[in-house]
């Protein structure tokens, strides 16, 4: 059974249950668990641990929590750079046409890579385009590879451009094979176990973008399996307009009619929720993943995220689809979240604490989670710690804490996921980083040049 000791931590952010933040604290994690957490020299009995590592010189947090993500979209970064929601996925879904197998694997082990350097240990996907020999296979043998913990949502497109929908016909599925594919990747490689590295998730891509019949015949899927749904909510006016058009609902008031809130759904954006549907959220513990960054770029607006909180709403981040984002920084979502609520008015509207909160308890909440998202014995082994000793965090490290997300947002210099060392020294060890980038830009330009 390997030991391992993180000691003498400058400052340790546990975000367990009293919200602890402990000086000179230490971390004993026995294999993919965390055994032990205390301050000073009062270690438990213990052998000598297999290892020990000194971050004396470091802020040192819970992995981060990414619950939503296109990271297909990282081949096609900085593409219809001035259009809203529908027109930028009008303009990219000739493009996205061409996706292949080898395209989705590489594009996610670079989004992964990515995420992981900004402290993040569990992401979720939402990958919803299964053209030519796709697979949602693709995605889970990258998550392997690179050491995330994953969580897989099985998306998916039924309307097309003749059936009133955004996309090509030719992009779309039928809605039988994808109810059959989403059960057989239940079957195959759902791990409900606690410290689980791989969940599926059922995920419809939007209410737009199928029917309500494949809306209740998927959440019925799920629950009959017991296993989580997500999908797009609320995300724009047009969004909105088309709720009220062709269902004559509000966007949370369709999401309750077809069976998604309940307190296993999770929904991106939320950003033009009213204050009625919020508290509908609240009533039945639906959650919300917040994407500053996407929503900002696409001028979506600013969703009500200080009002959720109030209500009791579960909120967590996502950094979303890179081509409505164009980075993949977690630690950096938390920031413009922060920054976002306040540009409404009221300096106070979030706090550093909990746009951090949101970034790993948040997450693991909205994921059915409780054993991610805090450092505490028993949870898992997912640990970060960013330097001190920084250009970024100069002159504010009379609260590191609150100085990782007021500052220039920092790489990590250690992660630790499922007890396994994937970050040290602020480098990567699980994926030869100037390789995967070379393939991934050929990639992007045959996939761009394909399109036109």
């Amino acid at each position: 059974m390997a030991t391992l000791l993180l000691n003498n931590i400058h400052c340790l952010a546990t975000m367990d249950d009293q919200r602890r933040e402990l000086s000179s604290a230490w971390i004993l994690i026995r294999d993919t668990v965390i055994a032990a957490v205390g301050a000073g020299d009062d270690f438990p009995p213990e052998t000598t641990p297999d290892r020990v590592i000194d971050l004396s010189n470091h802020v040192v947090l819970p992995g981060l929590v990414n619950t939503h993500h296109h990271m297909f979209q990282s081949l096609t970064r900085v593409w219809a750079q001035e259009e809203e929601l529908f027109n930028w996925l009008l303009k990219l879904y000739p493009v996205w046409s061409g996706l292949r197998g080898e395209h989705l694997y590489t594009a996610a082990k670079l989004a992964m890579a990515e995420l992981m350097l900004s402290g993040c240990a569990t992401a979720s996907d939402h990958h919803y385009l299964f053209p030519n020999d796709v697979q949602l296979e693709d995605e889970i043998r990258a998550a392997q590879e690179i050491g995330i913990r994953f969580h897989a949502a099985r998306g998916s497109t039924s309307l097309g451009e003749s059936d009133g929908g955004l996309p090509p016909d030719s992009l779309v599925e039928r809605e039988p094979d994808i109810l059959r594919d989403t059960q057989r990747l239940i079957e195959t490689w759902h791990d409900p176990a606690p410290q689980s590295m791989l969940r599926i998730v059922v995920a419809p891509a939007s209410p737009f973008s199928v029917t309500s019949d494949l809306m209740r015949e998927s959440a019925a899927l799920a629950r009959a399996y017991g296993v989580r749904l997500h999908t797009h909510l609320a995300e724009n006016d047009k969004d909105v307009a088309y709720s009220r058009e062709q269902f004559g609902l509000e966007p949370g008031q369709y999401a309750q009619d077809v069976g998604w809130l309940h307190d296993d759904v999770w929904h991106a954006h939320c950003v033009k929720l009213n204050e009625a549907e919020i508290q509908l959220f609240a009533s039945c513990g639906a959650g919300v993943c917040h994407c500053p960054s996407s929503n900002m770029r696409l001028a979506s607006g600013i969703a009500p995220v200080r009002l959720m909180l109030d209500q009791g709403v579960k909120v967590a981040l996502g950094v979303d689809g890179s081509a409505s984002n164009d980075s993949g920084h977690l630690l950096g979502e938390a920031r413009q979240a922060m920054l976002l609520q306040r540009a409404l008015g009221d300096p106070a509207a979030l706090t550093a604490r909990e746009a951090l909160e949101m970034a790993t308890l948040g997450g693991a909440r909205v994921l059915g989670r409780d054993d991610i998202g805090q450092i505490a014995p028993g949870k898992s082994a997912d640990v970060i710690a960013f330097r001190l000793d920084s250009l970024a965090l100069a002159g504010a490290l009379h609260d590191p804490v609150a100085a990782l997300v007021f500052c220039q947002p920092s790489s990590v210099d250690l992660s630790i996921i499922n007890g396994e060392i994937v970050v040290e020294d602020g480098e990567l060890l699980t994926a030869e980083l100037p390789r995967l980038i070379s393939v991934h830009n050929r990639l992007s330009a045959d996939l761009l040049r394909g399109a036109g």
